[in-house]
């Protein structure tokens, strides 16, 4: 029975996907001739495991939080890279200037407006914080940071709040838990999240974890992969996390005990059966031609999921020698997939470490590799951060057309500042439209870290960033050398079955948390201000109000219309759910007053709403207690 049920919700969620599939498009045969890579990757049998466990269900075990905690990073950039930074960083410090300008006016119209907004994941021992999110079509966000698990609806109310340790509750995961990623599969309506285990060959693990429904809440299943994925004494680290229409990928940097890199793999992996409970297969890539370091996996920038296979992108920065890869995973591990190759000559550098106001220490900005990516209508478009001028980093935006094969590419930033730990997502209104959101982290002498946002056009052209959240203060935890960790990488993702376009975005700023000057995490909602871009949705004008509120057995709402009109009165869930058609009839011009029982409500916060001729006219807040 129990295998029933599982081929059951299997086929629902394949039909689910089955709605929303789209094709790749392929590289074409000259840019295949001029642009190819040399490849002979080697991929491994099929491995089933049959070891489900279901996530910790019990919110009332007690929470440890343990963390153990180094001062240096675990590992170092290579000794060469490392040079240059430190060159780049004393060479910005001796070059400061005062009064830098900051942005200039954009050159399109208008600017990313910040909408509903408020604190997130705080500092709780491990940093950076390796801020990521995923937002639901039924709006429920699931945000991590190191360490910590956190749910949320859409007007900020916390759901669900743990550390990693207690939502396993899982005696074989009793190493450090760290490096979340979460991505919401629009396909078949779930979420995916990939958490580390452990910082050697024989203690690290990939823990796959599957959300059960479109709840989070509801519990997730999580399967737990050797990170020794090539049985050679290695570590998996830094995970990247894609999906396609019928598999999820996980990328990761391996590392030998002793530290030292040794090559990036990739994870194919069967979705409907993680999404059951059932038995998971995958295989893994490895032997990946001029070893990439950190291969991102672009999914589907919009509703709905694309393949077989994935296309995944990577950079390689040697001075003079700096490259764009592309590689095309063909197929899905039940067919007969391969891993294509191409590169693109770019010019890439590394900038100095970033400055920030009240202290000496720096921020480490790392090397240059891809954070973020997405694919849409032919075209992968992802972000890094990479010197700009004068040893300052900059947001290099990319987009790579499959076919024919090219890049085109825009290095955002002003001098005085670093802008660092880019993440993109699609905020275009059509399939065709390339428009998109980046968010990042910037940090400089006169300000403390911060977050930010910026719009590009279909065409290319950006606005001014928007402040999502300013510092409160500088950061100087688990500094050495004068050095303290900045961030990986940012999170953001569209809201697929939003209109007019809308994003949600997760990151860092500069606050005093647990006795530490450290970076704590902030969450905002993104919309547009301006015309030739569909706006924000519209708040509803100031003629309603309900009382008492709280109240203690009915509510009244007072509304107002400028004519006679049919309306539908309904509760609405924080998660932007229905929850109850309360009255659907006609109501008259001018006042009128509406009451119903609170008592066949749970207690929470819920949205009492109007709509008359497809139109809000009432939107207001109520507390049931």
């Amino acid at each position: 029975m129990k295998k029933m049920k599982y081929l059951l919700l299997s086929l629902v969620l394949l039909a689910t996907a089955a709605q929303a599939q789209y094709q790749k498009v392929k590289v074409d045969a000259e840019s295949a001739k001029t642009h190819r890579v040399d490849m002979s990757p080697k991929k491994s049998d099929i491995v089933t495991i049959k070891d489900v466990r279901q996530s910790n269900l019990n919110k009332n075990i007690p929470d440890w939080n343990q963390n153990l905690v180094g001062f240096a990073k675990i590992h170092e950039l290579p000794e060469n890279v490392q040079r240059e930074i430190d060159r780049k960083t004393q060479q910005k410090i001796k070059n400061l200037k005062t009064g830098y300008p900051d942005e200039s006016a954009g050159t399109v119209l208008g600017n990313p407006i910040l909408g509903t907004n408020f604190a997130a994941n705080v500092f709780s021992g491990l940093t950076p914080p390796d801020n990521n999110m995923a937002i639901s079509d039924g709006g429920y966000i699931v945000s991590v940071v190191n360490s910590t698990l956190e749910y949320y609806d859409m007007y900020g109310t916390q759901l669900y709040s743990s550390s990693f340790s207690s939502f396993f509750n899982d005696p074989d995961l009793s190493g450090m838990l760290y490096d979340p990623v979460v991505l919401y599969d629009s396909g078949s309506d779930r979420f995916f999240m990939v958490i580390l285990h452990g910082t050697t060959s024989a203690t690290s693990k990939v823990v796959c974890c599957f959300s059960q429904t479109n709840n989070p809440n509801d519990g997730w299943w999580y399967y737990k992969l050797t990170g020794n994925v090539l049985s050679d004494g290695s570590w998996f680290d830094y995970p990247k996390i894609g999906v396609s229409n019928h598999e999820v990928y996980v990328t990761g940097n391996l590392f030998h005990d002793d530290d030292t890199y040794n090559q990036s793999v990739l994870l194919q992996m069967t979705k409907a059966p993680g999404y059951v409970g059932g038995s998971l297969s995958y295989l893994y890539w490895s032997g990946i031609t001029n070893s990439p370091f950190t291969m991102v996996p672009a999914s589907y920038g919009l509703a709905g999921n694309y393949g077989p296979g994935i296309y995944l992108v990577s950079t390689y920065e040697n001075g003079a020698s700096s490259k764009i890869y592309l590689f095309d995973l063909t197929d899905d591990m039940t067919g007969s997939p391969t891993i294509n190759g191409y590169s693109v000559d770019v010019t890439i550098t590394t900038a100095g470490n970033a400055l920030q106001s009240g202290t000496s220490v720096v921020l480490n900005t790392d090397d240059t590799r891809v954070m973020d990516a997405f694919y849409l209508n032919g075209i992968v478009q992802f972000v890094f951060h990479s010197e700009r001028s004068n040893n300052y980093n900059g947001i290099n935006y990319n987009r790579l057309t499959v076919s024919p094969l090219s890049n085109w590419n825009i290095n955002f930033g002003v001098d005085g500042m670093d802008y660092c730990y880019p993440s993109i997502a699609a905020f275009g209104s059509s399939y065709s439209d390339k428009s998109a959101l980046v968010t990042f982290s910037r940090s400089g002498s006169t300000i403390f870290p911060e977050t930010r946002v910026v719009y590009f056009d279909d065409s290319g052209a950006n606005s001014s960033s928007t402040l999502v959240k300013a510092g409160e203060t500088y950061v100087d935890v688990y500094q050495g050398g004068g050095v303290t960790r900045w961030g990986d990488y940012t999170g953001i993702a569209t809201k697929t079955n939003s209109s007019p376009p809308e994003v949600w975005l997760s990151g860092s700023y500069g606050a005093a948390q647990a006795g530490e000057n450290a970076l704590n995490s902030w969450i905002g909602q993104i919309t547009w201000e301006t015309t030739g871009v569909p706006g924000p949705v519209k708040q509803p004008a100031a003629n309603a109000k309900v009382y008492p509120n709280p109240a203690y057995d009915m509510f009244s709402l007072e509304f107002s219309l400028d004519k006679s009109a049919m309306v539908e009165i309904s509760v609405i869930d924080g998660a932007g759910r229905m929850v109850k058609l309360l009255m659907k009839d006609k109501a008259n011009e001018g006042k009128n007053l509406f009451s119903f029982n609170k008592g066949a409500l749970a207690n929470g916060i819920y949205f009492l709403q109007v709509v008359s001729e497809k139109k809000i006219v009432a939107n207001e807040k109520i507390v049931i207690e």
